[in-house]
């Protein structure tokens, strides 16, 4: 999978990944607004300018089609990015991509000596996502306990952290 920097021509490739409002909650939380439409990404495409954007967008590319995409939001100050928005687009799932995307983007990420710590949350529920970023070294570190809600129901929140002396630790580097 080649990585790219997200850019408006993938916008409408993204459009129909997230059929339901849960869908689009577990990708993106709570903030976003069903269905998923232009304005929304190009809203947080905005915030990908300048010299210390607070976000990175990214897009995973195969066979000259969006495969993935993924966020990092930034906080400049302490060093630290927040993984988030991961989805693997849905007619290629089960084929072992979000590995090697998420492998670039930590590594275009700590290729960067500003940041010294990358996290992430992720729902409780999602085992799948969850496998992927044990393999890729992250160490959970937590577990948010009710912290969403979703029509009726609630959602739990595990947290995982990864250092930069934790790629070298685990020759993920």
């Amino acid at each position: 999978m080649q990585l790219e920097i997200f850019a408006g021509h993938h916008i409408a490739d993204m459009l129909d990944w997230f059929p339901t409002a849960e869908a689009l909650i577990q990708w993106g939380g709570p903030g976003l607004r069903f269905p998923l439409d232009e304005t929304q990404l190009e809203e947080m495409q905005a915030s990908t300018s300048g010299d210390a954007p607070t976000r990175w967008m990214f897009a995973g590319i195969v066979d000259d089609n969006l495969a993935g995409h993924a966020q990092v939001a930034l906080d400049w100050e302490n060093g630290v990015g927040r993984l988030s928005r991961v989805a693997i687009n849905p007619r290629l799932r089960g084929q072992g991509l979000a590995h090697p995307f998420l492998q670039r983007i930590i590594a275009r990420f700590f290729a960067d000596a500003r940041f010294e710590r990358l996290e992430l949350n992720v729902y409780t529920f999602n085992t799948a996502a969850i496998r992927t970023y044990l393999k890729l070294g992250f160490i959970e570190e937590g577990v948010r306990r009710s912290s969403a809600r979703v029509g009726d129901i609630r959602w739990d929140t595990a947290i995982y952290g990864m250092l930069r002396s934790d790629l070298a630790a685990n020759n993920l580097a």
